[in-house]
């Protein structure tokens, strides 16, 4: 019934919303000249395909016709994937969490014609609902006060991006190779930790694996045997947990619970590159084969899953997928969920009883706090019982108990294929493919595999080949349906050159060092910072508000921290002091905040952690 200015886009994310109601325009001049001529607000909500709020609030909202009606009639509205256009989404993010004291997604942002914001929150509700106002409600109040307080939102909405510049902003730093803010990050994670569940923080938890990076960092330097053994126990409460698919490999996006139990079902790729790369690392460590495992069923997930034809790795597959049992029903983890009845008809006896001890499912399902009533009945599978605890509970031989298991795992995997999948994202990113390419090239040199440094390589030809241009020397970020598109960001430039390095080690052939070396030096004359040292997120954009160097490690470490890392490691390989110097100027740019909020950069210490290392080395210590 309807088509918006979306139809075009190829974004996975933007497609699903170009049939609603709403009458969307993509982040660009055409929308921008529509709120200026019109002098009308503008409405922008970003969010990204896999996301089940973004789904919640597209059913509610964006899908009905009177919502429409309000927002065709009183706003631009401008849909945003936040994965294409990260650099949109953090100044728009800074600005919510600023004014809310939290963020999330979707983002729903009402931003003058000039793009400066006045109002924002994430989701909004049809109806009001635990102290969130129902979103037309939120149109109408927005819109009555625009025509009545138009001038005064526009003056007020500079001061805001003034304040928000100045949030921004992080004081130099005179002496950046300090190990004594090493010494309190270490403390500070120390104190976040979750002695009885692992990770840090409570719920709900994520797998924040520069965290990881920084602590094994710190350790092999210092020998502290307290960073690795708080590496160890969230790696292996995150393996025994129900974030990890164990029948088809691989991590879900979070815990709602601070057990690890109750996942946030999307997986998206960074989140396989990131945490099989700490598997890698642990096992480097340890020699634990068990890590080497875990990491390979990943990687292998991702080989099955969610690798392209071509080469490149799509960005994600969907939380939220049609219930087995009731294929017009959709809903959050369907595709991984299993009832009691379910497990006894596949595996037949005694196999479902010793599958359902070791693996915590109920008759009566294992989800205890289910408060939407989303999970009547399901089982999430986690590792409830160790192979040797189900062994000696059954009286069986733990090697032949293994193999119960293992042959149970296959009969449930072969009949979970044959249930509607989740959607996948078929967006390919340079940067998410740089993670990748380096968790590939690590495992391919510390397992000896070859399939994975195989795998490695393609995608670095299928990004040089698709996603590259020779006569401008430059990335674009996104891939999709045959097309390249949106200039190449920081963290583009930052990921990939930090894959081709990584490949370089696994197999020392001079082409990824060769191509590490070219696009450093784009990197450099694109985003450097030459006055004040770091790097800027985006290129120079005339529709941004704000030019951010984004310092933070969240869910994906930040481009700065990459690129610091990268360059100490391209002067040792090359023995070249151009690339250490832009090192030491962007560490004296924001090495400010390794000392003030060192839970937000440790990605950043871990790039310090190997400016230090360095230093001692030259010095001989």
């Amino acid at each position: 019934m309807h088509t918006n200015h979306l139809i075009n886009e190829k974004s996975p994310y933007l497609i699903q919303h170009a049939h609603n109601p709403v009458d969307w325009y993509p982040w660009g001049e055409e929308a921008f000249r529509r709120a200026r001529e019109t002098n009308r607000p503008v409405f922008l909500s970003i969010g990204y395909a896999t996301c089940h709020w973004c789904h919640v609030m597209a059913r509610e909202s964006f899908e009905d016709e009177e919502t429409a009606e309000a927002l065709n009639r009183d706003f631009i509205s401008i849909k945003v994937d936040r994965e294409e256009r990260p650099d949109v989404d953090r100044i728009y993010m800074l600005f919510v969490q600023a004014a809310t004291g939290s963020g999330g997604w979707p983002m729903t942002v009402f931003l003058t014609p000039d793009l400066k914001p006045f109002f924002g929150g994430t989701y909004f509700p049809a109806q009001p609902h635990h102290g969130l106002p129902a979103f037309k409600e939120v149109l109408h109040r927005i819109a009555e006060a625009w025509r009545r307080e138009g001038a005064q939102f526009a003056d007020s909405s500079a001061d805001v991006v003034r304040q928000l510049a100045q949030r921004a902003e992080t004081e130099p730093v005179i002496a950046p190779l300090n190990p004594q803010v090493l010494d309190s990050g270490f403390y500070a994670f120390r104190r976040q930790f979750d002695t009885a569940h692992g990770g840090f923080g409570g719920a709900p938890k994520f797998p924040r694996m520069p965290v990881l990076d920084f602590l094994m960092r710190y350790h092999r330097r210092t020998g502290n045997a307290e960073a690795l053994e708080m590496v160890f126990a969230t790696l292996n409460a995150m393996a025994h947990g129900g974030i990890r698919d164990h029948l088809g490999g691989g991590f879900h996006r979070y815990s709602v619970d601070e057990r690890w139990l109750v996942p946030h079902f999307e997986k998206m790729l960074h989140d396989q590159a990131q945490i099989a790369a700490s598997y890698i690392d642990a096992f480097g460590i340890s020699n634990d084969s068990y890590y080497a495992g875990v990491a390979r069923a990943t990687l292998d997930y991702v080989l099955r899953d969610l690798a392209d034809e071509a080469g490149g790795f799509c960005c994600a597959e969907d939380a939220d997928s049609p219930d087995p049992a009731d294929p017009s029903r959709t809903s959050e983890g369907a595709f991984y969920l299993w009832t009691a009845a379910q497990i006894h008809e596949t595996l037949g006896e005694p196999d479902a009883a010793r599958f359902m001890y070791h693996y915590g499912a109920h008759e009566s399902g294992n989800i205890i706090h289910d408060p939407a009533g989303e999970f009547p009945g399901r089982n999430i599978l986690f590792e409830e019982h160790s192979v040797k605890e189900t062994a000696a509970h059954f009286e069986m031989d733990e090697a032949e108990m293994d193999r119960s298991l293992a042959a149970s795992r296959a009969k449930l995997f072969e009949a979970r294929s044959r249930r509607p999948r989740p959607s996948r994202d078929g967006k390919v990113l340079v940067s998410w493919n740089g993670l990748m390419i380096s968790a590939l090239a690590k495992a391919a040199r510390v397992l000896q595999a070859r399939q994975y440094l195989e795998a490695a390589q393609r995608a670095s030809r299928f990004i040089m080949e698709r996603m590259y241009s020779r006569a401008a020397g430059t990335l674009v970020r996104r891939y999709c349906c045959g097309e390249a598109a949106i200039p190449g960001l920081l963290e583009d430039y930052a990921f990939f050159v930090q894959g081709l390095l990584d490949l370089h080690e696994a197999s020392p052939e001079t082409q990824a060092l060769e191509d590490a070396v070219r696009l450093t030096h784009k990197q450099l004359e694109l985003f450097e910072d030459k006055a004040s040292g770091a790097f800027f997120d985006a290129p120079p954009d005339p529709h941004l508000i704000l030019r951010l160097k984004n310092d933070y490690d969240g869910a994906e470490p930040s481009g700065n921290s990459i690129a610091i890392s990268n360059l100490l490691r391209l002067s040792r390989l090359t023995e070249r002091d151009e690339y250490s110097a832009p090192a030491m100027r962007a560490l004296r740019s924001i090495g400010s905040r390794a000392a003030t909020a060192p839970e937000a950069v440790p990605q950043l210490l871990a790039a310090i952690e190997l400016a230090v290392h360095i230093s001692e080395q030259a010095q001989g210590r």
